[in-house]
């Protein structure tokens, strides 16, 4: 239920960034940057990590869309359930683990991440950049997360697969060009 008085009770997150232009476009230039823009993780990567904070943080709404945009980038349809139920058997790739280990401490207890967090992922062969990118996308998503939820926003299954698909076609820069 949507706690803004002046917009409908089913209102979306579109919706959102409709009645506050102001704040949305440049929020949607920068998950435009991050999340399709030149890094050196792939885009399924970046979805993955998404749907992955925004599982961790219980978020029904970003979950529900991200892992459906993962999976339309090529991540596995149970990929994201196993790797949250244990990420060490899940189906993923071995230079993944780390990554998601950090997103996951960084998103549940961000004070206790350390040097050796960090160093797991660069170990694991990604650039200074990748860890970079994974420490953005997770606090973006955390962000995204909290202002879904503190907003009230919610969704059907119907609209959630269909601002996946509208996300996977357009990205998020299509999204802008919708305000």
């Amino acid at each position: 239920m949507m706690y803004l008085p002046s917009l409908a009770e089913n209102a979306t997150l579109l919706d959102v960034f409709r009645a506050y232009p102001d704040t949305a476009r440049p929020l949607l230039d920068y998950h435009q940057a991050l999340m399709r823009g030149p890094s050196p993780l792939e885009v399924a990567e970046r979805e993955l990590i998404a749907a992955y904070v925004s599982a961790l943080n219980a978020c029904g709404y970003c979950h529900g869309i991200h892992s459906k945009v993962a999976e339309s980038f090529g991540v596995g349809q149970d990929t994201l359930a196993a790797a949250l139920d244990d990420l060490e058997t899940a189906p993923v790739a071995e230079k993944m683990r780390p990554v998601l280990r950090y997103a996951r401490k960084l998103t549940l207890t961000p004070s206790r991440i350390t040097p050796e967090d960090a160093s797991a992922v660069l170990e694991a062969g990604w650039a200074e950049r990748a860890l970079h990118d994974v420490v953005a996308v997770c606090a973006l998503f955390n962000f995204a997360n909290r202002f879904v939820d503190g907003l009230g926003v919610t969704a059907g299954p119907d609209y959630l697969a269909m601002s996946a698909q509208r996300l996977t076609s357009i990205g998020y820069a299509g999204l802008k060009d919708m305000l």
